[in-house]
C-alpha cells in the first residue's frame, strides 16, 4: 500500500532529525507519531485516509491533506512531499 510505504519512508527521513533534536518517531498500527518534549509538549499525527487516498498530517493546531502525485511518485501539498513537510513543521515547531 502505497500510504504504508510513504509513512515508513517518513519515518526513515525523520530519524536523523530526532536523534539530533531529541524526539521521538514511533510508528505503529499504520500511524506516524511525531512526539516532542520540547519546547512544549505536543504530538505530530500522520495517518492515511484510504478512501479518499490521502494521507492527513496533524500537526501544531493545523491539519495537511497531502494526495498522491504519480509524477512526483509521493504524497505531496503543493509541491512538498511528506517528509519535507514534517521537517519544515519539525523545524519550524523546535524553533518555537
Amino acid at each position: 500500500m502505497r500510504s504504508d510505504e510513504a509513512l515508513e519512508q517518513a519515518r526513515r527521513a525523520m530519524l536523523p532529525l530526532s536523534d539530533e533534536e531529541g524526539f521521538e518517531v514511533e510508528f505503529s498500527d499504520g500511524t506516524l507519531n511525531l512526539m516532542f518534549e520540547e519546547p512544549s509538549e505536543a504530538r505530530f499525527v500522520v495517518s492515511p485516509n484510504a478512501p479518499v487516498r490521502q494521507i492527513w498530517v496533524s500537526a501544531m493546531a493545523r491539519g495537511y491533506k497531502l494526495s498522491w502525485e504519480p509524477t512526483a511518485a509521493a504524497f505531496v501539498l503543493n509541491g512538498e512531499t511528506l517528509p519535507q513537510l514534517l521537517e519544515r513543521l519539525t523545524r519550524q515547531f523546535l524553533a518555537g
